[in-house]
């Protein structure tokens, strides 16, 4: 399921009101499928059949456990009018004696995303669709959407989200378990939007999304691409086929512009994808913004200069080659959030927001202070003590460099997930080990895998860099997660930091099949609550 019922709703259940029924002829022309003898109206679609509706078209799709096929009866019976499935699909129906109309598709995944769009009608061209902004890239979605809708909320928009930690299709936010939903749910959600008056929506359009057409059907009005790191290999099995699933975003098909960050004169996944974006979409519809001054011109439309300490934040300048300048700054730590606010200010503005407006409101409201659940989340200050997501090398190294404490010792938490990337579990515990005074290797989500053999794994690599010479004195493995916080915190003191990577928003840990309630900021509230009561105690 892709979203957990928070009072009596998921996004499985949102749907517009008013859905544009489509013929089972036309269904099966979108699918390039042959059509049914049989008619029937379709007004709406369904991957799950416990969440099917009557007039549903059942996508009765392979998965990776079972086929969706085997739950038509269930569908049948729950008022679907119509199966689309896959030759396999079909067999299977067949043998159970279903009696629906069946849709074949070469690939009706790739065909869900057609359907839907044009059944909830989620994107019409007669203006009243919200501006629709993506966010791509290994990390910094999350933040970037968060930024991109409450600068878009300064400037007077209702705003929608779609993303990592909830979804907003109005007031009622619903918590999100994939980073980007399902093609029909997806649809639904920007059709329920329409309907409740939203004028503006930000998306997280992950790797996986684009790979298994989760935003099929769906044309941005704006993408910005983060930047690419280490991440999801077990997917996509290179970075070569990482970039090109990317890729797949910045093309005429998906997005009218696009705004691409460019780390440094070494970034060359920002300066592959600048390129492949111009020679898709028109160099005037690409703009990019270079982090520093070392990026040549022809990639650096936009340049960030005068960084400068703001807070805990920073200030900044985003300069056009041609002069224009816009006076930026966020409250939230860390070089890559500088990043994350310039990106998102330049896909408002490619939007068409008008730039003497967007800095009003820059410096009237503040909206790149804004709170982001699980994303540098300041949970207490003596010990500084921080919970973010990173998950991945490149996002660990840069939390850890954000939180370094001045005068202190750094302590790290973190884990891997099991049955993702194994190679990047030792590179973590290298990046751990080479940023952190003391290293606490824990579990974060083993899934099926042995926790111990993932512990194992990470653990070698911090504790190989620490023999070579890194910066940690300590290397210690401590589990469950929850007394491995309570460790961190009781080795730190009150001029020292406590990061709580990898998990950052969620609440549940899952082990073999099993969740288990787990937050990282209660647990590490709880802590340093208990800390503090000790050394009163002591006193």
């Amino acid at each position: 399921m892709d979203a957990t019922a928070q009072q009596g709703h998921d996004a499985q259940t949102m749907r517009p009101a008013r859905p544009r029924p489509l013929s089972l002829a036309e269904t099966a022309r979108l699918a390039h499928a042959p059509a049914p003898a049989r008619s029937a109206d379709v007004t709406g679609v369904s991957l799950d059949s416990r969440q099917l509706r009557a007039g549903d078209l059942y996508a009765a799709l392979p998965g990776a456990r079972a086929h969706g096929a085997q739950f038509a009866a269930d569908a049948a019976r729950a008022g679907a009018v119509a199966v689309l499935t896959d030759a396999r699909g079909a067999e299977l129906l067949d043998r159970a004696g279903v009696e629906l109309p069946v849709v074949v598709s070469p690939d009706p995944r790739r065909a869900v995303g057609a359907i839907a769009a044009r059944v909830y009608d989620s994107r019409p061209e007669d203006g009243t669709a919200p501006t629709l902004f993506a966010v791509t890239g290994t990390n910094g979605k999350t933040t970037t959407t968060y930024f991109t809708n409450s600068l878009l909320r300064a400037l007077g928009h209702r705003t929608g989200l779609i993303g990592t930690i909830e979804i907003l299709a109005g007031e009622e936010p619903i918590p999100s378990r994939l980073t980007t939903p399902e093609a029909p749910h997806v649809h639904a959600l920007l059709a329920l939007m329409r309907e409740r008056g939203i004028t503006a929506a930000s998306m997280e359009v992950s790797s996986h999304a684009l790979q298994f057409h989760r935003v099929d059907g769906v044309r941005f009005d704006v993408a910005g691409f983060t930047n690419l790191t280490q991440d999801h290999l077990d997917l996509h099995g290179s970075m070569e086929e990482y970039f090109a699933v990317k890729a797949r975003l910045f093309t005429r098909e998906r997005t009218r512009r696009a705004v691409v960050v460019v780390q440094d004169e070494h970034d060359v996944w920002a300066a592959r994808m600048a390129a492949h974006a111009r020679e898709q979409l028109g160099a005037e519809a690409v703009d990019t913004v270079a982090l520093d001054g070392t990026v040549s011109g022809e990639l650096a439309d936009w340049t960030v200069t005068a960084p400068a300490r703001h807070g805990i934040g920073h200030s900044f300048e985003l300069r056009h080659r041609d002069g224009r300048t816009l006076r930026v700054s966020t409250g939230l730590p860390g070089d890559f959030n500088v990043a994350n606010a310039a990106l998102a200010v330049l896909m408002v503005l490619a939007s068409g927001a008008d730039p003497a407006e967007v800095q009003r409101v820059l410096d009237a409201s503040d909206p790149l202070t804004t709170d982001v659940p699980g994303r540098m989340q300041l949970i207490g200050a003596e010990p500084i003590a921080v919970v973010d997501f990173a998950h991945n090398p490149d996002a660990l190294r840069r939390a850890l460099e954000a939180v370094d404490p001045p005068r202190g010792r750094l302590v790290v938490v973190f884990g891997a997930t099991g049955e993702r990337d194994r190679t990047k579990r030792p590179i973590m515990g290298e990046v751990a080990a080479r940023h952190a005074d003391v290293v606490v290797v824990t579990d974060d989500d083993p899934h099926d895998e042995d926790p111990a053999r993932i512990r194992d794994e990470v653990a070698a690599g911090a504790r190989a860099a620490r023999a070579a010479g890194a910066r940690a004195r300590e290397v210690v493995v401590v589990e469950p997660r929850a007394a491995a916080i309570r460790a961190a915190v009781a080795m730190a003191g009150p001029s020292d930091a406590v990061l709580v990577a990898g998990r950052g928003h969620e609440t549940v840990q899952e082990v073999r099949g099993v969740d288990h309630p787990l937050d990282d900021r209660e647990e590490l509230r709880a802590a340093l609550a208990e800390a503090q009561q000790g050394r009163w105690e002591d006193r």
